[in-house]
């Protein structure tokens, strides 16, 4: 949910009174530094940087002396599979990345006989004058990233590095974004400040920052390069006069802070970035099941004929959620007494638990400033942003409102208390997850908002103790010299003005990109503190690298085209395999403007291979529930049958992911980087190791385009051994509630034998495993079960994995979950390694095997004896 969309979508086509690109020539003139006093060690070195002729000044003062650390960092190897490059003023007085919101990777050790240099995947070269360096290939010495494309310019608000590039790379990341998964290469610019930008137009800056880019060369290796850095930023990618490809980063703050990750594959490099960022927090199986919401239910009657006609349609609703709508003056920790009074909405929320079915609220982070008990609490316990020594005033949906400061050290403490109160199960609303939006943090207020600036309001003093502000004094932190290209203009567009100074001295110029993460991980604590040892599911809009590690992501608020649909699964392949959000879904049929029946359908088909599934629309437009159209009903009993019969091939890849990063949405060049034709597809992708998708992305189109690499597929509904031989296949007479799916030869999947109306109903039915073989008879897989709600299971969990050979099917891992469901079946697609290409036969044994133990089944012979 969004601020007014309908006006916003008259910004959404590109080029559309934009501001110009801010022209940063004048840095061309800077001297650049020169390197000195440089000390080696086995694990890196350290150098002086000095300013290496007369100041440019070009968007700020020149800083005269800076100091480079580079360390050689051990990952999930033995090896150092990553380069640390810090390049910050002597004085350490520029403001960098608090730990205590993105912690750091623990430092290679600093003594010891092994030499994490000697063993490194990259090097690091520098030349001393003009200062450059060059981080390159060890085994092959290919340059990956040099900096000697432009003099090194770092002043008080404006920072530049250009590295080279290889003519036409493939770049991905820099998000948050809704253009193409392979980034353009002519006069691009990424632009990093978090904005409320409902409609998410293209070639704009959206929800969330993320500096990380992955660079996929030609010989099939990546490598990926994530720069430290939470102030806003262009980051430019072109070509110069001569004809050279560059990438260029131009920030109005902060340090250069960069990790490069050696990769060489492009999973590799997605694993190595989670190591820094951190590992995503794994959500609750139920958490996977089908959601609902709109934005424009009047009362708690109406969200319970919601859900009533959900079950009168036969459509599985795992959890109802309500928008602002429920809130008392639109305030946060306030019911509408009318429309949702207290105990017409217990009962509900009872109703929902009785049937196996959860319940969800939005809360903004905003506080009404008005006289009642939560704006008094965070008052009293000065948990806001202040101006001028008292609170700050924004305006959200409320009216006018309050930010918390979660750098105030009672902030936590008081977004925990308001938590417990509202949402105590024994008095209150018992949510199940959380939903937290408008976090960016989103203004409705035009700046300078003066008839909301505090003038003798209610006093809340921050003490801010000496020497820990961080951050250059003289800056300008409304109008920076450098104008980076914000969607809607100055930096104080539709957001808490950037001249905000945090409880611990920080100024929200820096933090701005922050904020929506830092009330994510607090939200995160508030639902751990209210139901102990329970695993949160918490849903945000606006997030920053490390993300991930506490919360899921919606794309936003997004409009009902067929547009929409397809940068919907750009929006998630981006964040889930680049940024390592694995948690991700669009609003399904879309938010904003009217939806259709035929594209309600057909995104109801393709949302259920969205980790998180949830139909989503704006007040004001057609309600477009699953069962308002027969149709779209039954396009989504199909794809939730057939979802829910995943969950646990699912759920365990999304627990890989949080165990070592391994992604579980994959574009197509992550499964084949050496295939050029995979670089730059974005509209099919693979769910975990074996599944490919491939929906119909054309309005009024039935039929399926899509790329099969070379290599052995099988039909997900037929069975059917299908051999890709390196061309885009067409899959005619697609209705709408079809969706081509291929599981991937080599790959041993558990389903489940049936469904049912809940994820709980599912976890009671059986397994089937399917063997798709590869070319050579052999497959291999695995499944992950645990009780699916605990935070700490305590060891108790149960992984299989799965080995298929010889027509024998063996079982190894370990069995310390306990579970009443059995192997009932085992079916192996294609007729086996000698099918033909059309052969449609599976072959299915009956068996009933305990998930108890290691297990061998002879399914070649018991093929034969029946």
């Amino acid at each position: 949910m969004r601020s007014l969309f309908a006006a916003a979508q008259a910004l959404l086509l590109v080029g559309v009174a934009r501001a110009a690109v801010a022209d940063n020539s004048a840095a061309d003139k800077c001297p650049g530094y020169a390197a000195s006093n440089v000390k080696t060690t086995a694990h890196g070195l350290t150098a002086d940087l000095t300013l290496a002729g007369p100041a440019c000044n070009a968007f700020g003062r020149d800083l005269e002396n800076l100091k480079l650390t580079v360390s050689y960092d051990t990952g999930q190897s033995s090896a150092a599979e990553r380069i640390h490059v810090q390049i910050v003023d002597v004085d350490e007085q520029v403001y960098q990345v608090p730990e205590s919101v993105f912690p750091r990777p623990p430092p290679p050790p600093a003594s010891g006989c092994h030499s994490a240099r000697a063993s490194s995947a990259l090097t690091f070269n520098y030349t001393a004058s003009p200062f450059s360096f060059a981080v390159a290939r060890a085994a092959t010495g290919e340059v990956l990233f040099d900096s000697s494309a432009a003099p090194l310019v770092f002043e008080s608000q404006y920072l530049r590095l250009r590295t080279r590039l290889p003519p036409s790379p493939n770049l991905y990341g820099l998000g948050e974004h809704t253009d193409s998964l392979r980034l353009p290469t002519t006069s691009y610019v990424r632009t990093l400040w978090n904005l409320d930008n409902p409609g998410v137009g293209q070639r704009q800056n959206l929800y969330g920052s993320h500096p990380v880019y992955y660079d996929h060369r030609a010989g099939g290796t990546t490598h990926g390069v994530f720069l430290l850095n939470s102030n806003g930023m262009d980051v430019k990618i072109d070509v110069d006069a001569e004809g050279e490809q560059y990438l260029e980063y131009n920030t109005i703050g902060g340090v250069l802070d960069f990790y490069f990750l050696a990769g060489p594959s492009p999973i590799d490099v997605s694993k190595q970035y989670a190591q820094v960022a951190g590992l995503p927090a794994l959500a609750p199986y139920s958490g996977l099941g089908f959601h609902n919401c709109r934005w424009g239910y009047t009362s708690i009657d109406e969200v319970a004929e919601v859900v009533a006609n959900y079950s009168a349609a036969n459509i599985p609703l795992e959890t109802m959620w309500t928008d602002i709508d429920y809130m008392d003056g639109r305030a946060v920790f306030a019911l509408d007494p009318i429309n949702f009074p207290l105990d017409k909405v217990r009962r509900f929320v009872q109703d929902l638990h009785d049937r196996g079915q959860k319940y969800v609220m939005m809360v903004d982070p905003a506080v009404a400033a008005k006289d009642y008990p939560p704006y008094h609490r965070g008052v009293d316990c000065s948990a806001f942003m202040t101006f001028r020594g008292e609170v700050y005033r924004g305006e959200v949906w409320p009216g006018p409102a309050a930010y918390p400061d979660w750098f105030a050290a009672n902030a936590s403490d008081y977004w925990a208390g308001e938590f417990a109160r509202f949402f105590d199960p024994a008095t209150g609303v018992d949510i199940d997850y959380l939903w937290i939006d408008m976090n960016e943090p989103s203004n409705f207020c035009e700046f300078p908002c003066e008839h909301l600036l505090p003038r003798r309001g209610v006093s809340q003093q921050h003490v801010i103790a000496p020497g820990t502000r961080k951050g250059l004094p003289g800056r300008d932190l409304l109008y920076p010299p450098y104008r980076i290209d914000n969607a809607d203009g100055d930096l104080s567009s539709k957001t808490a003005r950037p001249d905000l100074l945090h409880a611990n001295g920080l100024t929200l110029y820096d933090t701005h990109n922050l904020y929506g993460s830092m009330m994510s991980s607090a939200s995160r604590a508030a639902m751990l503190a209210r139901r102990p040892g329970l695993r949160p599911l918490v849903v945000t809009r606006s997030t920053f690298a490390g993300a991930g590690a506490h919360v899921a992501h919606w794309l936003g608020d997004n409009a009902s085209t067929w547009r929409h649909y397809l940068w919907s699964v750009r929006g998630m392949l981006a964040f889930s395999a680049l940024f390592q959000v694995p948690v991700v879904g669009s609003d399904v049929c879309g938010f904003g403007d009217d939806t259709t029946e035929a594209l309600c359908a057909r995104w109801a088909m393709l949302g259920a291979f969205q980790p998180f599934y949830r139909n989503h629309n704006a007040i004001n437009t057609t309600s477009q529930e699953f069962y308002r159209w027969e149709s779209v009903a039954q396009a989504a009993r199909k794809a939730i049958d057939v979802r829910y019969r995943l969950l646990d091939y699912f759920y365990t890849a999304l627990q890989r992911q949080s165990a070592d990063g391994t992604p579980c949405l994959r574009p197509m060049f992550f499964a084949y980087p050496g295939d050029e034709r995979t670089f730059a597809l974005d509209a099919q992708f693979f769910y975990g190791p074996a599944l490919l998708v491939a929906p119909v992305v054309e309005e009024s189109s039935t039929e399926a385009r899509f790329y099969l690499p070379r290599d052995v597929f099988y039909d997900f509904y037929t069975h059917e051994r299908v051999l890709g031989e390196g061309e885009v296949v067409t899959r005619e007479d697609q209705q709408l509630d079809d969706i081509p799916l291929f599981w991937r030869g080599g790959s041993v999947v558990p389903v489940r034998v049936r469904a049912g109306m809940t994820t709980a109903e599912v976890r009671g039915q059986d397994f089937e495993l399917l063997v798709a073989p590869d070319a050579e008879g052999a497959a291999e897989g695995s499944l992950y079960l645990d009780d699916g709600e605990s935070e700490d299971q305590r060891g108790r969990v149960t992984r299989v994995d799965f080995a298929y050979e010889g027509g024998v099917l063996r079982a190894n891992g370990t069995f310390k979950y306990v579970t009443g469901s059995v192997i009932s079946k085992v079916t192996v697609l294609g007729g086996g390694k000698r099918a033909a290409a059309d052969d449609k036969a599976s072959n299915s044994v009956e068996v009933k095997q305990p998930l108890s133990g290691p297990f061998k089944i002879d399914v070649a012979k018991l093929m034969t004896s029946k």
